[in-house]
């Protein structure tokens, strides 16, 4: 896992945030932040919680970072590698992504997408892709592109973000964790 320093941001007139990579004493709390957050989500099987931990205990997380708010953790992101057509491609996942209920809509999520791209662009990312809504993470410099496809995920929530020239073509595949069940 890439090794970050921390980083300190001002949200309002009171309330400081700091990124940071997970500790272990933070497993708890990230856990509990995918649980709730994803709780009442249309489109989730409620195993995010369950990909992070597989993805953990297989050391594929990449990136992990936590977002803390008054000593609290209160969001978390997750980027692991991926393949394409089978092979490695220096491309990685972005997900999942979670914020406590009570903390979103403040842009914690935003800042936690922002500092892991680039925490993946210093490993050395070709790009990234992710499973979500287009209208949320175009804003982030994602498109769809026929390109990629993602066997069930309808194109239109595929999208990717290349950090080089050359995107590549084919299937996308990420880790076994992902098809976790509870």
């Amino acid at each position: 896992m890439l090794l970050l320093a921390a980083r300190a941001l001002k949200f309002g007139s009171r309330d400081h945030m700091t990124i940071r990579p997970e500790t272990s004493g933070d497993f708890s709390a990230i856990e509990n932040i995918h649980i709730a957050a994803f709780a009442n989500h249309p489109y989730s099987r409620q195993t995010e919680h369950l990909i992070v931990n597989a993805l953990r205990a297989d050391h594929a997380l990449a990136v992990s970072l936590v977002a803390e708010m008054d000593g609290k953790v209160v969001g978390h992101i997750a980027f692991s590698p991926m393949k394409i057509n089978g092979c490695d491609c220096q491309w990685f996942i972005l997900g999942p992504v979670g914020v406590l209920p009570d903390h979103q809509r403040h842009g914690i999520g935003q800042e936690l997408i922002r500092e892991g791209l680039k925490a993946i662009r210093r490993l050395g990312a070709e790009g990234c892709v992710l499973v979500g809504d287009p209208a949320y993470y175009s804003r982030f410099g994602f498109t769809h592109n026929s390109a990629l496809v993602m066997e069930s995920v309808p194109p239109e929530n595929l999208m990717c973000l290349p950090m080089t020239e050359q995107i590549p073509h084919g299937c996308v595949s990420h880790h076994p964790a992902f098809w976790v069940t509870a």
